[in-house]
């Protein structure tokens, strides 16, 4: 039950995301449904591989590096949904920011719900 409403609270923020910056657009509630949905995966799948491969540019970095891995991932999901648009790796960058914070605010409101039960 949480996973399911973690997805579509995901979804909500990236609606939120278009609607607060211009460089990102989602055409509708559907859309940002399998964006979060593949922007989820794409967070399990690969970037755990690319954290691995890019290590010594992101300790060099003290950890920024980390910033343009979820920019990547973000921009990439756009490339290869409909209804899900980002223009250019600067709109993605930021893009993925406020995403990312959406979620952190999901994350603790979720799991204050659980504590309470």
């Amino acid at each position: 039950m949480k996973l399911l409403l973690q997805w579509v609270l995901s979804a909500v923020a990236l609606l939120c995301v278009a609607y607060l910056y211009s460089g990102v657009q989602v055409q509708s509630f559907g859309a940002a449904l399998i964006a979060s949905l593949v922007i989820g995966l794409f967070n399990v799948a690969l970037r755990p591989v690319l954290v691995l491969l890019t290590l010594p540019v992101t300790v060099l970095t003290l950890g920024l590096f980390l910033f343009v891995i979820n920019a990547l991932l973000f921009w990439a999901a756009a490339s290869i949904l409909e209804g899900f648009h980002v223009n250019g790796f600067g709109a993605a960058l930021w893009g993925s920011v406020l995403y990312s914070l959406l979620g952190l605010v999901i994350d603790s409101a979720l799991g204050g719900l659980l504590l309470r039960k």
